[in-house]
């Protein structure tokens, strides 16, 4: 019998392969990926069958809370496994004919894209540009009206069964553990291997093509609903805060009020008085740093980015709550092989510009590995200084054993 849909049993082959080294919990089933590996080739096969079939429909999507940095909480919704499989399915279909269209700088949840890309260009425009707008959108995965992202997939695919599955997707309600179950009308699920991609194509023209067409000399930086935005003169700036503030809500979203403003960016030749003179984008503190002159050596003051305090305070909690000054179970060689990879991410994206900026992490990581050496050896334990120089002395016989001691050495 003939199938309405020809769907290649390698696509998702390859999505289930995504699917795995991108990992994620269970979904609202329970089932792990180690579980639904142990029937891999029947579980695929029924995947395959029901989405060529049509009669593929998605499970309720397991709601998770998770903690802001700026406190509150973020709702994620978490697809079971073979959902997940399903999207990654779709994504690997219409992912490459978005790219196409998608404007280069959109940086958020894109191929050979990145945030410290977005980073690079803004730090630049800030040196040729006097006013950014800052802005963010307020729970835009919560938001997106369907009826126009639906739209623009029905501009750029004629794929019936992609199309089809999207909307099924987007209608599946949330459910809690407690089997609490949350219909949705408008929004995608932020915690799905396809939203990043649809919230992409919706602010492609909500805000990338509209800029593009009424402000094309006005140069922007956007990673998913985070963004800024380079003006001439404060005057400027204004305007089109105003102008962007009624697109959106034509849009079905609107910006988020304690995370919009306007900055000037003051600097060594830029010396009017404003008030806000400094914002935050991607985990970086943008405003005036005295940077050396790498001709003759000489300082001067540049607007430039730096690691941000809000991220330096959550990578010193992440040290706090793993807990290595208590693991006392642990040698030293362990804690390395068990932090290094953490650090490495850290100071790769963190102390990509003004790396000296990160100094107050390594003494505070430093400061856990030596009550981590008071708690583990009783000669140290009442001797804070003594313990200070017994890891000092490791770091010197092993300079290379953490990635930061290789790097600025101990301190």
């Amino acid at each position: 019998m003939t199938k309405p849909f020809t769907i290649p049993k390698e696509l998702i082959m390859q999505a289930y392969k995504q699917v795995k080294v991108n990992a994620g919990c269970a979904g609202i089933d329970q089932q792990t990926i180690a579980e639904f590996e142990k029937n891999l080739r029947s579980n695929l096969y029924k995947l395959w069958n029901r989405m060529s079939s049509g009669c593929y429909f998605p499970q309720p999507v397991k709601m998770v809370k998770i903690a802001k940095k700026d406190g509150g909480e973020r709702m994620l919704g978490v697809p079971s496994v073979i959902d997940r499989i399903a999207e990654t399915a779709a994504k690997l279909i219409l992912e490459p004919e978005l790219e196409k269209h998608f404007h280069p700088d959109s940086y958020g949840y894109r191929p050979n894209k990145s945030a410290i890309d977005a980073i690079a260009v803004t730090r630049k425009r800030c040196w040729y540009y006097d006013w950014v707008i800052e802005f963010d959108i307020k729970a835009l995965f919560d938001t997106i009206p369907w009826d126009l992202l639906e739209k623009s997939i029905e501009h750029h695919t004629d794929n019936k069964w992609v199309k089809l599955y999207i909307k099924r997707w987007l209608q599946s309600p949330m459910k809690d553990m407690q089997g609490n179950v949350t219909e949705k009308v408008k929004g995608t699920s932020q915690g799905s291997p396809i939203s990043p991609l649809l919230s992409n194509l919706f602010m492609h023209y909500a805000f990338d093509m509209w800029m593009s067409r009424n402000f094309p000399n006005n140069p922007w930086a956007r990673f998913a609903d985070d963004a800024v935005l380079h003006c001439k003169t404060e005057e400027e700036a204004k305007l089109i805060l105003a102008e962007l503030d009624k697109r959106f809500r034509s849009c079905g979203i609107e910006l988020h009020p304690d995370k919009t403003q306007i900055i000037y960016c003051k600097d060594g030749k830029r010396r009017a008085r404003y008030k806000t003179r400094k914002f935050d984008f991607l985990g970086y503190t943008f405003r005036s740093r005295l940077v050396k002159n790498s001709r003759d050596g000489s300082l001067f003051a540049s607007f430039t980015p730096a690691v941000s305090t809000k991220a330096l305070k959550a990578m010193c909690q992440k040290i706090r709550s793993s807990n290595i000054r208590n693991r006392t179970e642990l040698n030293i060689q362990d804690i390395a092989k068990m932090f290094n990879p953490i650090l490495r991410g850290w100071i790769e994206y963190y102390g990509h510009y003004n790396k000296d900026c990160m100094s107050s992490l390594y003494w505070r990581f430093n400061r856990t590995l030596i009550m981590w050496a008071r708690r583990k050896y009783k000669k140290l334990r009442k001797h804070k200084i003594r313990a200070a120089k017994f890891v000092q002395k490791i770091s010197k016989q092993n300079p290379s054993l953490f990635v930061h001691w290789k790097a600025v050495g101990f301190a």
